[in-house]
C-alpha cells in the first residue's frame, strides 16, 4: 500500500485540477481542515485503502439557494453521502446558538435531498479509531460491494461480508444462521479466518461463548 501522504496528495491535486467551480477550487488549494484530514489518514485509508469516490468541500445549494460545502462527499455511482467532521469546541460546549441551527438545517437539507449522512465526532477519531473503521466499512457497504477475495471460500467472504455489515462482535450460532449452515461448519469457517488475522476473537479465553470481529 503506498504512503497516505503520497496518496493524499495525488487526490487532492487532482481535484484541483479538475475542478472548474472556483469557489470550490480555492477552498481546496487553501487545504483541508485538520479534522478531515486526520480522518482520512487515520481511519478511512486504513480501512479502505484508497481515497477512490471521495470529494472534499463539496459544493451544493439548499432550499433558500445558498451556498454550502460539505466536509466530504461520498459518490460511487449514483449515490450520495456526506461525512462531516465534528470538533467539539465548534460543535458541542461553545457553538453559538445561529450556528447551531444552521448546522441541524444542513443535515435536514441534506436527508431530505436523499443524502446519506454520517457524523463524526473528532474525539472519536482520537479516542476510538477502531470503532471509527468499523463504521466506515458498513458505511461503504451501504453503497459498494466489496469484492470477494479469491483466496477464500464463499463461505468465508460472506463471514466478512457479515462482520462488515454489523458494528459489534457476533457469535458462531449468528455466523452460522446467517450460512444457513451447523454450528460446527460454522465455528471451523471463523476459527480459518482468525487465524488468517481477518477476524479476531473476543472472549477468547471461553471458547464457548467467545465472539468475533474485524481484525481493523
Amino acid at each position: 500500500m503506498k504512503s497516505f501522504d503520497d496518496v493524499f496528495n495525488d487526490w487532492l491535486d487532482k481535484q484541483i485540477a479538475e475542478e472548474r467551480n472556483k469557489r470550490r477550487q480555492e477552498l481546496l488549494e487553501k487545504g483541508l481542515g485538520h479534522g478531515t484530514k486526520e480522518f482520512l489518514k487515520t481511519i478511512w485509508y486504513p480501512a479502505v485503502g484508497n481515497l477512490d469516490h471521495l470529494y472534499p468541500e463539496w459544493e451544493m445549494r439548499d432550499f433558500s439557494n445558498k451556498y454550502r460545502y460539505l466536509d466530504l462527499a461520498y459518490m460511487p455511482g449514483n449515490a450520495k453521502a456526506c461525512i462531516e467532521i465534528h470538533g467539539y469546541r465548534s460543535h458541542a460546549r461553545d457553538i453559538e446558538a445561529w450556528r447551531f441551527k444552521d448546522l441541524c438545517m444542513k443535515q435536514a437539507y441534506l436527508t431530505l435531498d436523499g443524502w446519506m449522512f454520517l457524523p463524526i465526532a473528532y474525539l472519536s477519531i482520537v479516542d476510538e479509531p477502531e470503532v471509527c473503521k468499523q463504521l466506515v466499512l458498513s458505511f461503504i457497504g451501504k453503497f459498494i460491494s466489496i469484492p470477494a477475495s479469491p483466496s477464500l471460500g464463499w463461505a468465508e467472504n460472506e463471514v466478512l461480508r457479515f462482520a462488515r455489515g454489523i458494528l459489534r462482535p457476533f457469535n458462531c450460532e449468528e455466523a452460522a444462521m446467517y450460512l444457513q449452515l451447523s454450528d460446527r461448519q460454522a465455528r471451523r469457517i471463523l476459527n480459518k479466518l482468525v487465524s488468517d488475522q481477518l477476524l479476531m476473537a473476543v472472549n477468547a479465553d471461553k471458547k464457548r461463548y467467545r465472539e468475533f470481529q474485524l481484525t481493523h
